[in-house]
């Protein structure tokens, strides 16, 4: 009988003997296994082919590491905020997929599974026999252990791009390598352990890499819940997943590769004939979706958990513990299989977006960032602002980190709210609340000033509001009523330097290039600090003032509360938590903070508050804050706090600080950051603790 069809080319058939030739040497090397009774085959197959072949066995194929996706959570950790992956796979135990998912795929593959050592010589004679009389390899003699390791190695980080290749070249080489690799596997690993890597690692098609994706992906359920006639499908795509899957390929495919499938279980005896009739007959839904990926794709878009979700990617870049650069940290994020559980409340972060958009809308100029976060931990609870995250050309679309800083965002100037770095350092330096100044309505300093509005080439600046805020002050009431010229004042007595140290010391970053050069070579000569020339961002400024909130103990914003690995370990998250300041001295801040929202401080001496309607708001519960207002209120700022959490706004023009936002916006922009950090704080929470007489009032 000839061994190739009449009127084959030559190349056919050239392109056959060659393929004869490895297919003989797989033969050969086999005698033995055909010499050997079937039911002792595995057994003394595997001891031959051991003496026989001599290559290491690669570590990958032991222990794989397969790129999977991680997930995202809310605080909560049931409520996905996104994934990031380069291959949507998430590796599942066996015991997590249906046993007639597991069936199928055996039936699909390798009916013979259970009963060969990794190679079977009942394929390699069929499909030796096969391609002979077609004169072309039309049949493949791969188990389902040698399909195993070609996925694994070509996936194998530790190998060349070039090794990776190879790995599934249509050679004789890679064959005998695969075939002892096979062999070899079968030695460490149960057959459970084999189906299982094998159904994390296998490609289903529409971007689904292995069983859990698939599931997910096309019927929208997890793989233990898989019926006979689902399963049938899905492991009918593994031979030609980008055209036989039901979503992306060719439906009809689907069906043909599935009946063909639910055939096979039948007639190894896996299902009845009436199992396989049903099967066959079942109208299937796709109901699955394509996962989420990365911040532009995030969910909770309406309440823009896409800025959130920026800030948690540019934290995780940040950390060596996932890489020692950037990209190798990112590459974890897309490929580590970790799952995160953030610090975002989704109620607060709705409140928080709610609050931003009542004072400006999607596609005004103007912005209104909101950070709110929780004094003693740093966690970050809510990152808001009016815009969409997305790469969109609209005005309501943005992907700057509009609220937590980064990529040459270095914030904005939030005026009189620096007043708090001032009054930290004057208390660390000995001085109490009461200590008291005339304020007059312009103040001339030492400090030399060249401008226009210089008082004889001296620094002099001067009070909003003369009649409300000129007279004798203490840091009760001068904070309360926000006096310009007793804090230039107290910045005197202990040197703008000190102030500068103070607003570092809680986290003010002064990244903007000018305030980094004032701040390292003439801290002593910036007169104008204390009124917040310097550029910050509202996470930095909650974070600050979290601290005082917290008796002194700064704590680094991390959006993190949790990280487990692909392997269910949990991975330690870094926190950055000190003792920033004196408790004695952080009471007495909050203290004189009681006065600008309106309350009374522990000792009866607050005098007028700038933000007045704070407590309003509060319904008379404990919380304190600071109002700012720029020179010519080009940005305004609220921040306030209560012992539970912590909330700052700045309302600006993100892309012209020209454009000021203008003084009447500043009754609005209170408003909605006290009612952000309301949604925050709740209502049971503690009150501030009296500072001491001592700081209050001196020795």
């Amino acid at each position: 009988m000839s061994l190739y069809v009449t009127g084959g080319s030559v190349r056919t058939r050239r392109h056959a003997v060659m393929r004869l030739g490895s297919v003989t040497m797989l033969i050969m090397a086999l005698v033995a296994l055909l010499a050997v009774p079937l039911g002792s085959a595995a057994g003394a197959a595997t001891a031959y082919w051991t003496g026989l072949l001599h290559a290491a066995l690669p570590s990958q194929l032991l222990d794989p590491v397969t790129a999977q996706a991680t997930r995202v959570y809310a605080a909560d950790g049931r409520t996905l905020i996104t994934t990031f992956y380069d291959e949507d796979r998430q590796d599942v135990a066996l015991a997590q997929v249906a046993p007639v998912m597991r069936n199928a795929m055996v039936a699909a593959e390798d009916t013979r599974f259970y009963q060969h050592g990794g190679v079977d010589p009942r394929g390699v004679l069929r499909a030796f026999v096969t391609d002979a009389r077609h004169g072309r390899a039309s049949e493949g003699a791969s188990t389902l252990t040698m399909q195993l390791v070609r996925n694994e190695l070509k996936d194998d980080p530790s190998l060349t791009p070039a090794q990776r290749l190879a790995a599934t070249g249509d050679t004789p080489a890679r064959k005998l390598h695969e075939a002892e690799y096979a062999i070899q596997l079968e030695q460490h690993l149960t057959k459970q352990q084999i189906l299982r890597d094998y159904l994390n690692i296998a490609y289903f098609g529409d971007g689904a890499y292995g069983i859990a994706a698939a599931s997910r992906r096309f019927f929208g359920i997890p793989a233990a819940r898989l019926d006979l006639a689902q399963a049938a499908l899905i492991a009918g795509t593994v031979q030609a997943p980008d055209t036989d899957n039901p979503i992306t390929g060719d439906r009809a495919r689907a069906r043909t590769r599935q009946t063909y499938v639910l055939g096979a279980m039948a007639k190894a005896g896996m299902i009845t004939p009436a199992q396989q009739t049903a099967a066959a007959a079942e109208k299937l839904t796709f109901a699955g979706a394509t996962p989420r990926t990365g911040c532009t794709e995030s969910a909770g878009v309406a309440a823009g958990w896409g800025f959130f979700c920026d800030y948690v990617q540019r934290w995780w870049d940040t950390q060596p513990e996932f890489g020692a650069t950037t990209a190798q940290r990112d590459d974890a994020l897309r490929r580590g299989g970790y799952t995160i559980v953030t610090t975002l409340d989704p109620g607060v972060q709705k409140a928080a977006a709610a609050q931003a958009r009542a004072v400006y809308s999607l596609t005004n100029r103007k912005t209104l960032p909101i950070a709110v976060v929780q004094p003693g931990t740093g966690k970050v609870l809510a990152l808001a602002v009016n815009r969409h995250y997305a790469t969109g050309k609209s005005r309501a679309d943005s992907v700057n980190p509009l609220i937590s800083g980064g990529d040459a965002v270095y914030g904005y100037p939030a005026g009189s709210t620096f007043k708090l770095f001032t009054m930290l350092a004057a208390l660390r330096a000995g001085m109490p609340l009461d200590t008291a100044f005339d304020a007059p309505a312009k103040l001339v300093t030492h400090w030399p000033d060249a401008g226009p509005d210089s008082c004889g080439g001296r620094y002099c600046p001067g009070n909003a509001n003369p009649a409300w805020m000129d007279g004798h002050r203490t840091m009760w009431d001068a904070f309360g009523r926000s006096v310009n010229t007793y804090f230039v004042h107290l910045e005197e007595q202990v040197g703008p330097a000190a102030a500068v140290a103070e607003a570092k010391n809680l986290g003010i970053g002064l990244a903007a290039p000018a305030d980094a050069r004032m701040a390292a070579t003439d801290a002593d000569g910036w007169g104008s600090f204390t009124l917040g020339v310097a550029d910050t961002t509202p996470l930095e400024l909650a974070a600050a003032y979290a601290t005082v909130a917290a008796d002194g103990r700064y704590c680094a914003p991390v959006p993190v509360q949790s990280i487990t690995d692909a392997q269910h370990a949990q991975v330690s998250v870094p926190g950055g938590c000190r003792q920033a300041i004196p408790v004695q001295v952080a009471r007495a801040a909050a203290d004189a903070a009681r006065c600008p929202v309106g309350q009374q401080s522990a000792y009866g001496t607050c005098d007028g508050g700038t933000a007045a309607q704070v407590d309003a708001i509060f319904g008379g519960r404990p919380v304190a804050g600071k109002t700012g207002s720029t020179e010519n209120n080009t940005t305004e700022t609220f921040v306030g706090f209560t012992p539970t959490a912590a909330a700052a706004g700045i309302a600006n023009d993100p892309a012209d600080p020209s454009d000021h936002v203008g003084s009447a916006v500043q009754a609005q922009v209170v408003s909605a950051v006290a009612r952000s950090l309301r949604a925050a704080a709740g209502s049971g929470y503690p009150g501030f603790v009296a500072p001491d007489r001592a700081i209050a009032y001196g020795s």
